[in-house]
């Protein structure tokens, strides 16, 4: 009788144990799930001295490392956890997760096959090896991948907007479309997905329904500077060149960026502000050097203002950055003639003719003799 009582009561002790410890997990778990990883890291730290073997527990602890980008102390958790148990499909997938986070694509790729091979209905390891896969330029499986999470769902928002992504990056815009359109039905207030699907609506042409969702990701999301970028872009499409010059003017409000300076010169180029053109294009040869497209549209400009030696100079620097361009040489050719200098203008189109620029060749001929 007393033997009897004591496994009882060494049964009821077990069972308080296992309930102390579930509470333990479960209040790390939501301390994860409110971003609160210091506070989840320090619980199950806490415990794990108590229950070093414990494969949950060190899961969930690399989670919070994780989230603390400590992706080496994350991962460290996450092998440990796998030597107790190597088909622990969550923590594969989390330490492809880290591996993601570290660059190591293709090694997150192998963590989240197995995972997947483990448990096969795992959708988050589907969805993360599309993201491998897409920052691999793997487009093909990302696609397979992401379409896979969608049949396992939950459908949400976020998995339709990652395929469409992908089918827009492969061309598939009418796809891509459908798929932002039914991620904006789960999801109307999401300033991305306007634009995403405005970026998609253009580049098949349809202006107006671009500007459309521009709109409405501005409406939503005032802030962003690529979103009006986008915005003036459609309205340049549409030659309403004034409100293209304002919506330039608000995104390098929000953030002065180089490309966005190139853009607002192209544009004042067009509306034949050639001093403006230039100016912007200083600027953003003063914020990025190294991007030759930016010294070619300042020579166009400087061209028209017959800054012909400041535009071979522009010429120049291009060619310097990127040596292989022909087109480059033909327009410094057609420059140097207005120059006067026709022999090194030949000079100039027999380089591009042989670096393949269509329109050296009768150039060459009407000018070289």
């Amino acid at each position: 009788m007393e033997m009897k009582r004591y496994a009882v009561f060494l049964l009821f002790i077990l069972s308080i144990t296992a309930v102390a410890q579930t509470d333990v997990l479960e209040g790390a778990r939501k301390k994860i799930s409110n971003k609160d990883f210091t506070g989840a890291k320090a619980d199950l730290t806490k415990f794990l001295d108590a229950n070093p073997k414990n494969k949950t527990a060190l899961q969930l602890r690399g989670q919070a490392r994780s989230g603390l980008q400590d992706f080496y102390g994350a991962i460290s958790d996450l092998t440990v956890a796998l030597e107790i148990d190597s088909t622990f499909a969550d923590a594969l997938n989390n330490r492809g997760e880290a591996k993601i986070d570290l660059g190591d694509d293709e090694g997150a790729i192998a963590d989240f096959d197995k995972a997947i091979r483990f448990n096969p209905k795992l959708t988050i390891a589907y969805t993360n090896r599309g993201f491998a896969n897409y920052n691999l330029d793997d487009l093909q499986n990302a696609y397979l991948d992401f379409s896979k999470a969608l049949e396992l769902g939950p459908v949400d928002a976020d998995k339709y907007f990652n395929r469409a992504i992908v089918k827009a990056e492969l061309g598939e815009y009418v796809s891509a479309i459908d798929d932002y359109t039914k991620a904006i039905e789960l999801d109307k207030n999401d300033a991305d997905l306007y634009n995403s699907r405005g970026v998609a609506y253009y580049n098949t042409d349809n202006l107006d329904k671009a500007l459309i969702d521009y709109d409405q990701a501005i409406k939503l999301d005032a802030k962003d500077p690529l979103k009006f970028e986008n915005r003036a872009l459609a309205k340049s499409a549409k030659e309403d060149l004034k409100g293209a010059l304002l919506d330039y003017n608000k995104a390098i409000e929000l953030n002065a960026d180089s490309e966005t300076y190139n853009l607002r010169g192209v544009l004042k180029y067009m509306m034949e502000d050639y001093a403006g053109s230039i100016a912007d294009y200083d600027k953003a040869i003063e914020l990025d050097e190294t991007n030759p497209t930016y010294y070619d549209n300042r020579a166009l400009s400087k061209t028209d203002k017959q800054d012909y030696a400041g535009a071979v100079e522009d010429y120049s620097s291009s060619i310097e950055l990127y040596p292989s361009d022909g087109e480059t040489y033909y327009q410094r050719g057609l420059i140097k003639f207005l120059m006067n200098n026709n022999y090194d203008g030949c000079l100039d189109l027999k380089r591009a003719d042989d670096l393949g620029a269509t329109a050296a060749k009768a150039a060459i001929k009407k000018n070289c003799k």
